[in-house]
């Protein structure tokens, strides 16, 4: 699996060759996962299948085990993913943002992967 890096800003990252590239590693399935759940469903004009269903699954009446089930479904369903190995989320209702922490077991063995402070509206 080969996946180009993202910059702190989540721009892709030129200028250094075969170094802005993730090849077999766990990272590459990491961000894979990270950009999947930065990626709300229907959003991405070329294909409006992708995505986490967020409208559909996590915000609203939703319970907070309803929400965990959609984010970890969207997780198990990305490439290289083979378990989730620990997972905690925290919804914050003020400011309308949520945190996630995973450690997830990939094909070419174990990450982290933490989204915090991501804004739902």
């Amino acid at each position: 699996m080969r996946v180009r890096k993202l910059t702190s800003d989540n721009d892709f990252s030129f200028g250094n060759s075969a170094l802005d590239y993730y090849f077999n590693v766990p990272e590459a399935v990491g961000q894979n996962v990270e950009t999947g759940l930065m990626l709300w469903l229907g959003e991405w004009f070329l294909d409006t299948s992708l995505g986490t269903p967020y409208i559909q699954g996590v915000l609203g009446k939703h319970t907070q085990a309803v929400a965990d089930g959609t984010i970890q479904n969207q997780v198990s369903n990305t490439t290289g993913v083979v378990d989730i190995s620990s997972y905690s989320s925290q919804f914050d209702s003020e400011n309308r943002s949520m945190s996630i922490q995973l450690s997830i077991d990939t094909i070419y063995g174990p990450t982290e992967v933490e989204i915090e402070n991501y804004s739902l509206y």
